[in-house]
């Protein structure tokens, strides 16, 4: 195909994640597919989707029927495409359990605890940087100048990566993650990006065994449990989770987040007056407008879902952005902000074994980023809507930019 060609995609029109519709405003198609089609077959994809909550949260605490060897998203032999190290959250248990056992060694809360000063410290000095551009008449776009280099530098940090070495982060974040955000997998761009990161972790793995420090991979080299230990490659897979899924995350949440405080001011007010309510408005954040839209699984043995039966070896897509708004879990103002919400279990970390191990460092960035936004800037300024560009994705949901106006 050439430059100049294009090619006719017939979209799906109950669910598609690459419809450019459905990546724009993706609810009225979830709100379908939870009330019409519950399970769904979509043909073009060859995959299978859940989308209400009750379905979707058992399937994930079922590993032995819902397996995750098979890769993460409903393309078919992603793993083996593009070459990725044998991390934990593509394994079932019991290999599973052994390496997050071993992981979960190093990566305690004391560990989590200690970054909460150096988040801060990022969070005021790009916070004050902010300000001191918009008293220049800059307009600031959120993104770069704080929502994407924050999570860079903490996981950075954690895995102790030189500053001077924390640049190459984005680009294998941004390759490895969108690798199937169009309509064929981007082996060449997504292999680079695995092949840098392997290379670059696989030296720091070498360097640490023969020289230790206090650092992430130091702890992982000396992680033991019963005798057992992590291999290079279970840290190398360790790595790459945190980078590829941590990165995109967080930085879409703020971006998502933004958006929602913007449409519903006096609960962003009440925020920024009373912090202690961040940590549960955080909850409701990240339940109405999930970052990671859904995951996929691939089926150990035949199930049948209201007299459809899914076959042993389909893919099947749990939509959790969707399940975080079905009404028979969350009532009928499900897709209502509510920061007041008893939040019972929603879907956006995942749930069952599975359950995203950086949950922790992701609710702590996002608390420091409230509570420094909220004193520091307040509700003095305006989104400029008209020039932000949402990420085109159907499995992510967040911006690519955000431009704000800072008031004096």
């Amino acid at each position: 195909m050439t430059a100049k060609e294009t090619k006719t995609i017939e979209y799906d029109p109950i669910y598609d994640p690459f419809n450019p519709e459905l990546i724009a405003d993706p609810y009225p198609y979830y709100a379908r597919l939870r009330d019409e089609h519950p399970v769904y077959y979509n043909e073009r994809l060859d995959c299978y989707v859940l989308s209400r909550y009750d379905d979707i949260y058992r399937a994930l605490r079922k590993p032995q029927i819902f397996s995750s060897a098979q890769g993460l998203t409903p393309e078919k032999d992603e793993i083996s495409k593009l070459g990725i190290p044998p991390t934990f959250i593509m394994m079932d248990p019991p290999d599973h359990t052994r390496l997050r056992r071993l992981i979960t060694k190093a990566f305690t809360p004391d560990t989590v605890k200690a970054l909460e000063p150096k988040i801060r410290a990022f969070v005021v000095e790009r916070i004050e940087a902010m300000k001191a551009k918009a008293a220049n008449g800059e307009t600031i776009d959120l993104i770069p100048e704080i929502a994407s280099p924050l999570p860079t530098m903490v996981v950075a940090d954690i895995l102790g990566v030189p500053p001077e070495d924390r640049e190459k982060f984005d680009p294998w974040s941004d390759a490895i993650t969108s690798a199937s955000a169009d309509f064929t997998l981007d082996v060449e761009k997504a292999i680079g990006a695995v092949q840098g990161l392997v290379t670059y972790f696989g030296g720091m793995c070498q360097a640490r065994r023969a020289d230790p420090t206090d650092d992430m991979i130091t702890k992982l080299t000396q992680a033991e449990v019963d005798g057992d230990t992590l291999t290079d490659w279970d840290i190398l897979g360790f790595c790459f989770v945190m980078i590829a899924g941590g990165n995109d995350t967080t930085s879409n949440f703020i971006g998502n987040s933004t958006e929602q405080l913007d449409k519903h001011p006096d609960q962003r007010r009440e925020m920024i007056d009373n912090p202690t309510c961040i940590p549960n408005a955080t909850e409701e954040l990240l339940r109405i407008e999930s970052v990671v839209q859904g995951l996929s699984r691939t089926t150990t043995q035949n199930v049948e879902y209201y007299g459809t039966t899914i076959p042993a070896g389909s893919k099947v897509h749990n939509l959790y952005a969707s399940g975080n708004r079905d009404p028979r879990h969350w009532g009928d103002d499900a897709d209502e902000l509510d920061i007041h919400r008893e939040i019972d279990k929603h879907l956006s970390f995942a749930q069952g074994p599975h359950f995203c191990i950086g949950a922790h460092v992701a609710r702590l960035m996002i608390r420091i980023y409230f509570e420094e936004m909220g004193a520091r800037i307040g509700e003095s300024y305006d989104v400029d809507w008209d020039n932000a560009e949402r990420r085109k994705s159907g499995f992510t949901r967040g911006y690519t930019k955000l431009p704000i106006r800072i008031k004096p």
